[in-house]
């Protein structure tokens, strides 16, 4: 009887600050950690000249495409796998990142070898046309595509590993590769003479070594390592979700980024700022959004729905709070901030007219990832697919063309996207309310 009703109750029970911090600060760290080693790829790159920096933003524009697709499985996963811990059985647990691997493994093989075929062809539909930067960034892609069954690998171990509540080694798995890599680039690039390719052949080693990392950890579990095709089939239909969700997502900033182009290149250079500081925020909440995914998953799949809405209140409230104190830091560094990234004075006035909604939109978005990711936790991303559908081309997309054809400039996308956020928000939280999400049980 008592090991049965454990984990029940563990997970409300843990559902402290610290326990929630323990599960997202590592989280954050392996988050950061791909951003990061872009920026030293960029550094080391750029000293190669104009060619060679311009390649590498059109190949990293795929590879980003790449890793973006692993999010999704390691999402996907994640809450599956919390759901079998959460019932007490680790080994299913660990079972459901086997066929998450198998799935992510030979979608990264499909990569390399599309890749490996039409790079060419893809680099110079990107560039626009054949020259010196798509025939670079076409070399640069097939060497760096080689690490692409190694990236989906570790996002999928990234999944299973969070389901079963253990941060530690997803942080060496990824931290400890990206720092080898940064060490390789430049000496790869340099003093071995490889140049561009010398970058791709660093990231490609990074990524099939964290990928192996991965694997053998799934080795060492000593469960089965046979394909499962009806539950990878099961995983492939969470990730379509997710997949279509994430591109409701893009078709919205892409076009917030196209109308701020008809208001003139000082807008356009504003509204960058403003959305790549948007995207930093992001990407910390983000990992508050990953604890939720593990504990809410763990509590539904232990048979504690009380637990479970307990989770989502504690963890919504520490999102408000992380969003506010994103708001308060960002106000005081109107004056600043801005400046860092541009001296023209005015991408600096068009950057003032963002920042109020920039600010005003922390503890709204704070409160949605943290419940996007109790949502996720729970299985429910089918609901979260239709509702983003919903608002990005029921509010957000209408919005900012209306700005458009107002002429309401920078101010009125920003406003489309806070009104956006809103809507998520009023839907999650008639979600909650609801209750429907909170299905108990080792499957949903």
């Amino acid at each position: 009887m008592s090991t049965t009703a454990a984990p029940a109750t563990a997970p409300a029970t843990a559902a402290t600050p610290r326990r929630i911090a323990t599960l997202a600060l590592p989280a954050l760290v392996v988050l950061a950690a791909e951003p990061l080693y872009v920026l030293v790829d960029t550094a080391v790159v750029g000293h190669l000249g104009r060619v060679p920096l311009a390649a590498l933003a059109v190949g990293g524009t795929v590879m980003t495409l790449t890793a973006w697709v692993g999010t999704v499985v390691a999402y996907g996963t994640t809450g599956r796998s919390a759901r079998r811990f959460g019932a007490g059985d680790r080994a299913a647990a660990v079972a459901e990142g086997v066929q998450a691997s198998w799935l992510a493994l030979a979608t990264g093989v499909l990569v390399a070898v599309a890749i490996g075929i039409g790079g060419g062809a893809l680099a110079r539909t990107l560039v626009g046309g054949p020259g010196e930067v798509a025939d670079a960034a076409a070399g640069w892609l097939r060497v760096a595509a080689l690490g692409a069954p190694g990236l989906l690998l570790a996002a999928a171990g990234n999944g299973w590993l969070r389901g079963i509540q253990d941060t530690r080694r997803p942080l060496l798995f990824v931290l400890g590769p990206n720092l080898l890599s940064a060490v390789l680039c430049p000496l790869l690039v340099y003093p071995a003479g490889l140049g561009l390719v010398g970058s791709a052949v660093a990231n490609a080693i990074a990524q099939t070594l964290s990928g192996v990392l991965f694997a053998a950890a799934l080795v060492r579990e000593r469960v089965s390592l046979r394909p499962r095709p009806r539950v990878i089939g099961q995983q492939l239909v969470l990730s379509r979700d997710l997949l279509v969700r994430g591109v409701a997502f893009q078709a919205s900033f892409l076009s917030a980024t196209a109308v701020a182009a008809r208001f003139g290149a000082a807008a356009v250079g504003a509204h960058q700022i403003a959305l790549q500081l948007w995207f930093f925020t992001v990407l910390v909440l983000d990992a508050l959004a990953i604890a939720a995914q593990s504990l809410v998953g763990a509590a539904l799949g232990g048979g504690d729905a009380a637990g479970a809405r307990f989770l989502a209140r504690r963890v919504a409230l520490l999102g408000g709070l992380c969003g506010v104190a994103f708001a308060v830091l960002i106000a005081a560094g109107a004056g600043v901030v801005p400046s860092w990234f541009s001296s023209d004075p005015q991408v600096r006035e068009q950057a003032m007219t963002a920042w109020p909604w920039f600010v005003a939109l922390q503890p709204i978005g704070g409160v949605v990832f943290a419940l996007d990711g109790v949502l996720i936790g729970a299985g429910d991303v089918r609901y979260l697919r239709n509702l983003t559908i919903v608002c990005a081309f029921g509010g957000f997309l209408p919005a900012i063309w209306l700005a458009y054809g107002l002429e309401l400039g920078l101010g009125g996308i920003w406003a489309g996207l806070t009104l956006f956020v809103v809507l998520r928000l009023a839907g999650l939280l008639l979600r909650m309310r609801s209750g429907a999400w909170a299905v108990v049980g080792a499957v949903r």
